[in-house]
């Protein structure tokens, strides 16, 4: 395959390194931006699951770069992932997991006991290429998200995050419906048409009435009596038509682009990051993991 391929086949891919962004997925954002103005007078904003930090770089673009020296110091935007990546100008990196309550508190104090106005999160579990596992797994993530958001969003915020679309996005749709006033599945352009991945965008966040936030992915499974009656079919939840909205872009994500006699092929902004797993292999070089076997005998009786 040429230098050139990717380029080629992917549109987004080839416009995220001309334009600068660290990933082509920064064009969902940007597309999500285009089509709801979630930023629009937000100053405090939080990138769940942010590393390679290429939404971090849209927030940054729309929060804070535009503004003054003196506008920014009331601008805070802060990145959340247990990976490392990049400094990116006008945005904090804190090293945390998302599913801990300690996190969210350090959030708050970083914004120095208020709250966050925008919540985003583009992460995704890596996929096995078992459907089925895969959606639970990603619907799991988001609900961890939502769980933090409703720790650290204020009243009348947005969130926003990854789903699959499956079966289950219409549970995951109702949860959303208890926090938010405005729920809907986003298609930006820059997704795939082949693709299941949507965005749900969620708007208007009001916090229930004598609700004490806690871990959601833990509350599901802790209502044993909601489990057994959808196992038994009884009571069978009613249909829900979940609201879609589509971003029309001039470009197709799933279409090839001629590059042109005049291309210039540009290298990734940000190289991948090395997976933890190659940090292992990489010390097995030097190390034997290997052990000597166990043997049991029982002493006849």
């Amino acid at each position: 395959m040429g230098k050139t391929a990717k380029d080629k086949r992917d549109i987004f891919y080839r416009l995220a390194k001309e334009q600068g962004w660290r990933a082509r997925s920064a064009f969902k954002l940007l597309q999500a931006e285009e089509t709801f103005h979630l930023m629009e007078g937000v100053t405090r904003a939080v990138d769940l699951c942010a590393a390679p930090g290429s939404w971090s770089q849209v927030l940054a673009k729309h929060m804070y770069e535009p503004k003054t020296e003196e506008e920014r110091k009331n601008v805070k935007i802060i990145a959340v992932d247990m990976q490392g990546m990049a400094p990116i100008d006008g945005v904090t990196q804190l090293r945390a997991d998302i599913t801990k309550e300690s996190t969210a508190q350090t959030i708050i104090d970083f914004f120095g006991g208020q709250k966050a106005q925008l919540v985003v999160s583009d992460g995704a579990p890596d996929v096995t290429g078992q459907h089925e596992f895969d959606v639970y797994m990603q619907a799991q993530l988001l609900l961890s998200a939502l769980s933090i958001a409703t720790h650290i969003l204020e009243e009348g915020g947005s969130f926003m995050g990854k789903v699959y679309r499956a079966d289950n996005t219409s549970s995951v749709y109702l949860q959303l419906q208890r926090f938010f006033k405005d729920v809907c599945v986003f298609k930006p352009s820059a997704c795939r048409n082949s693709s299941i991945e949507a965005f749900v965008v969620a708007r208007q966040f009001t916090m229930p009435t004598d609700y004490v936030p806690c871990n959601l992915t833990t509350e599901w499974h802790t209502q044993t009596n909601e489990w057994i009656r959808d196992i038994r079919g009884v009571e069978p939840d009613p249909v829900v038509h979940l609201p879609f909205v589509a971003h029309n872009g001039i470009y197709d994500a799933d279409m090839t682009y001629d590059l042109g006699d005049d291309y210039n092929q540009i290298d990734a902004v940000q190289q991948p990051l090395t997976a933890a797993y190659q940090d292992v292999l990489e010390k097995t070089k030097t190390m034997s993991i290997k052990y000597d076997a166990v043997t049991v005998r029982h002493d006849d009786e």
